[in-house]
């Protein structure tokens, strides 16, 4: 008899210890949350992904994206929930309050967290050597933008444009940040702190271009502190022969068009230059530098070629006639 309720009493034991572990195993979340969940708590947003576990209730814990308009969906609950601009425990203690006021949990335990950022685009365009579009999870600076473009090109000008989003998606306030300023003096104004919706420009070092009778002719990208016609010769590695002595610079002037605009012609006198009789001329971004072909040399040059000829000639013993029919 003894032995029978010594049985009885182990058999209840392992039910009540089954139907405890039973009970704890109900309480836990139910797994399938992404493994991305340990984001920055920071405002949900249009596009992200809530990971949401609702204790005890299986059928309640699942991932719920934002929609455009800035609100959630979850089963059995009547309207959407506006969670636009909400920080996870805030949307934790909507949704509990929700769960409540319709009568589908008593004492709910609601845990949000962000498993996917995708309402903080940050675009980095131009001169960069990997233009690209990310999401600003957590704290982003301009320097962390620019690391993630793998850094400038080597076009890139000496200046950085951010533009932040405006009202109504329209574009706002451009601020200019100088490469020297985030660079060389690593000025921690400089490094703008960015939350998303920001577009960081690098445009293209400006240039001057060359052309008639210079041995390089081409376009040259300009230092950041500017180009002077000296050195814009330098860099076309010099004259010809029969350059003139004075050049021309064309310059767009102001409001023109870039493409086929009305242009400002500029006489440069480059023998004075050389001479030191007169300052170096300092360039602009898009000019055009023309040094013209000096005619008069160029018809001296020709009849001392010929006479020199005729005489070699002459001393040979060979002259040759030109005779017109």
């Amino acid at each position: 008899m003894k032995t029978m309720l010594r049985c009885v009493g182990i058999v209840v034991a392992l039910v009540a210890l089954v139907a405890s572990d039973a009970r704890a195993q109900d309480r836990l979340p139910v797994s399938g949350v992404p493994a991305a969940t340990n984001l920055p708590a920071q405002p949900a947003g249009d596009g992200d992904l809530l990971a949401i576990t609702v204790y005890g209730a299986p059928e309640l814990t699942r991932t719920v994206r934002v929609s455009s308009h800035g609100a959630i969906r979850l089963p059995m609950l009547v309207q959407a929930i506006e969670v636009g601009g909400l920080l996870p425990e805030e949307i934790e203690g909507l949704l509990a309050q929700r769960l409540v006021a319709e009568q589908i949990l008593v004492d709910p335990v609601v845990t949000v967290t962000l498993a996917e950022i995708a309402s903080r685009p940050i675009r980095v365009a131009g001169s960069v050597r990997r233009p690209l579009t990310f999401q600003a999870d957590g704290r982003t600076t301009l320097l962390d933008a620019l690391t993630r473009a793998e850094g400038l090109a080597p076009e890139a000008g000496g200046e950085i444009l951010v533009t932040r989003p405006g009202e109504a998606g329209h574009p706002g306030l451009t601020t200019r940040v100088l490469v020297k300023a985030l660079l060389e003096k690593a000025d921690p104004a400089a490094n703008l702190r960015l939350t998303g919706g920001e577009e960081v420009t690098v445009p293209e070092v400006g240039r001057v271009f060359i052309v008639g009778n210079v041995t390089r002719p081409g376009g040259f990208p300009m230092a950041q502190n500017g180009m002077s016609v000296m050195q814009a010769l330098a860099l076309a590695e010099g004259l010809t022969r029969f350059a003139s002595n004075v050049a021309y610079v064309y310059r767009p002037t102001d409001g023109a068009a870039k493409d086929g605009g009305e242009k400002q012609e500029v006489p440069i006198e480059l023998r004075k230059i050389m001479d030191r009789k007169n300052p170096d001329v300092m360039l602009r971004a898009g000019d055009i530098l023309y040094i013209p072909d000096n005619r008069r040399s160029r018809m001296t040059a020709n009849i001392l070629d010929k006479v020199i000829s005729f005489g070699a000639g002459t001393a040979s013993g060979v002259v040759v006639l030109s005779v017109k029919h």
